[in-house]
């Protein structure tokens, strides 16, 4: 993860909590009193956070201590303790609701990645996300899917080309989409893997006649038809799987022999985790 990223927004997230000051915790602690709290797991899955959680303690009050217990991408279980912290006692108030909102969250979205990732795991296929992120929270959510044992798809719109079906029909077609896009890239000294979208058999045959694609990607194709598409791609280029893929679903699409399977309820259809962080 980029570091400058990270501090930006833990920086924002706590003037959007803190404000003028955590007065609940201002007006009932002396200034000086110091203090010991646990993270609490409550939940079983895989926890994630650990790394952020100590960097929003050290931006919060840099003298408060984390000792660990746990590593990010560690199995939990009910009962288990990720951390000790101690210091400043209105500082690890302050810190709380922070630490609590991105670890509940990323625990989450780890956990699910690591159960999707085992539906697959004997067969070659990657699991990535996908941009359907919350606002502001894409870093440490794609972040909480590597730690989960997934891949990152693309983190933006600047960081590779991604041709999909509004694309193709604004342009006109497949064939000027393309061709536009690497003209686009050559005449602005750009390099980027360009992944384009296919809605049916006879799009991923028009794609590779155009050639020059990284990857294809089959949006909304059942199963059938998305082993037919494999086996005409060959080893032309990569080949997704993409659109409504389920737990339920997720293993069969991997057996029709795509490279990737991109599942955005990795990122936007989680439950939190349950956490606690409790003063001793």
């Amino acid at each position: 993860m980029i570091e400058k990223d990270l501090h930006n927004f833990i920086k924002n997230a706590l003037i959007e909590d803190i404000g003028d000051g955590d007065h609940s915790s201002l007006g009932s602690i002396p200034k000086e009193a110091t203090s010991k709290a646990h993270l609490l797991v409550k939940d079983n899955g895989i926890i994630a956070g650990i790394e952020l959680a100590k960097m929003i303690f050290n931006q919060v009050e840099n003298s408060l201590e984390v000792t660990q217990n746990l590593n990010d991408g560690d199995i939990v279980s009910f009962g288990d303790t990720a951390f000790t912290v101690k210091g400043n006692a209105i500082s690890i108030l302050t810190a709380e609701r922070l630490v609590l909102n991105c670890m509940q969250h990323m625990s989450a979205i780890a956990t699910k990645t690591t159960y999707l990732n085992s539906l697959i795991s004997d067969t070659k296929c990657k699991l990535l996300d996908t941009r359907k992120t919350t606002p502001l929270n894409r870093t440490i959510e794609k972040w909480a899917v590597k730690i989960g044992g997934g891949f990152n798809h693309r983190n933006g719109l600047y960081d590779m080309i991604m041709i999909k079906d509004n694309h193709i029909d604004f342009a006109g077609g497949i064939q000027q989409a393309i061709q536009k896009t690497k003209k686009y890239l050559s005449d602005n000294n750009k390099f980027l893997e360009i992944i384009i979208e296919a809605r049916n058999l006879d799009e991923v045959k028009q794609i590779l006649e155009e050639g020059g694609i990284k990857r294809i990607l089959l949006d909304n194709f059942d199963y059938e038809t998305t082993k037919e598409a494999v086996a005409i791609i060959g080893d032309k280029c990569q080949s997704e799987s993409s659109g409504g893929i389920t737990e339920e679903t997720i293993a069969e699409y991997a057996k029709c022999g795509v490279d990737f399977i991109s599942v955005g309820a990795l990122t936007h259809s989680v439950l939190n985790f349950d956490l606690s962080l409790k003063a001793i």
